[in-house]
């Protein structure tokens, strides 16, 4: 299996973040990401990528849905760790996570199946992919921390979201 994603870089950005967000935080963050993506748009970004876990990565691939209705050229490539990400999820969290699959552009799964490592491996396919990352990063550790060291290391252009309301 190819991990390889073939994309204008130029033109693509990718989320990162935390998982859990409390409920204040989350609508701040969705207006955030409207506005954020609305201005990368209009600067020529084409592509987002979301690696589709819960929490700030289906909140950002949510939000691209969302904007597609208005900007219908941008597209979302959901990059995914493995095809059983969700196993341990509740119903109504599969069910979020197949819609936003559902109205994805591209779907790609950087492993067959999970092993230790492989939502690491998505991350550095994410950013290897893009020249710029939109993060919620409020931990010092974990995969979000690791995902910014690495498009830290890499060059590329990282902007940070806050869970403060805006």
């Amino acid at each position: 299996m190819s991990t390889e994603v073939v994309m204008n870089k130029e033109y693509t950005c990718s989320f990162t973040g935390h998982r859990k967000i409390g409920c204040a935080a989350y609508s701040s963050l969705g207006r955030q990401l409207f506005t954020k993506i609305t201005q990368l748009i209009q600067k020529g970004y084409t592509c987002f990528c979301s690696g589709g876990a819960l929490g700030f990565d289906l909140l950002a691939a949510q939000t691209v849905i969302r904007l597609k209705e208005d900007f219908p050229s941008i597209r979302l490539c959901m990059i995914l760790p493995c095809r059983n990400q969700d196993k341990f999820w509740t119903e109504a969290q599969k069910a979020e996570y197949q819609a936003v699959l559902r109205n994805a552009d591209e779907v790609i799964y950087t492993s067959e199946a999970y092993y230790r490592g492989c939502m690491l491996k998505r991350n550095r396919v994410m950013v290897d992919a893009s020249s710029y990352v939109l993060a919620f990063l409020e931990n010092e550790t974990g995969g979000t921390k690791y995902t910014v060291d690495y498009a830290v290391k890499h060059g590329i252009t990282l902007e940070f979201l806050s869970s403060k309301p805006a």
